[in-house]
């Protein structure tokens, strides 16, 4: 059974550099979503600011801040982990990213489904 979808390929990703959008199902909704590379590890969220239910990437795969460092929010400037989602600072009022399950095998990067399925 093939629980995994591929997302990338693993070299379409680097580190704290542009994202990788994709689309996913959410509880029975198609969401945006996206995948970055920080500190050598893929990480995956819902490409949604915690403030309000606005994209985050201010151009098409631009998640970073100027110095790759923290997620930003184009629209409010709210800043999060690229690690895990957490609201760092600004109008996110403590909601943090929601992330989503992915695994790095065969140099690809992909969504493990069955774990999002019990999300």
């Amino acid at each position: 059974m093939n629980d995994q979808r591929v997302i990338c390929a693993s070299g379409d990703l680097p580190d704290g550099g542009r994202g990788v959008r994709f689309a996913v199902d959410w509880h029975g909704q198609a969401m945006p979503a996206f995948v970055i590379r920080y500190q050598g590890v893929a990480h995956a969220f819902l490409n949604q600011c915690g403030h309000v239910p606005v994209e985050l990437d201010w151009q098409e795969g631009e998640f970073f801040d100027d110095d790759g460092v923290y997620l930003i929010c184009a629209t409010h400037g709210a800043l999060y982990s690229p690690k895990d989602g957490h609201c760092i600072t600004g109008r996110c009022s403590g909601k943090g990213l929601t992330s989503l399950p992915v695994e790095e095998r065969d140099n690809r990067i992909c969504l493990t489904e069955h774990r999002l399925a019990n999300t």
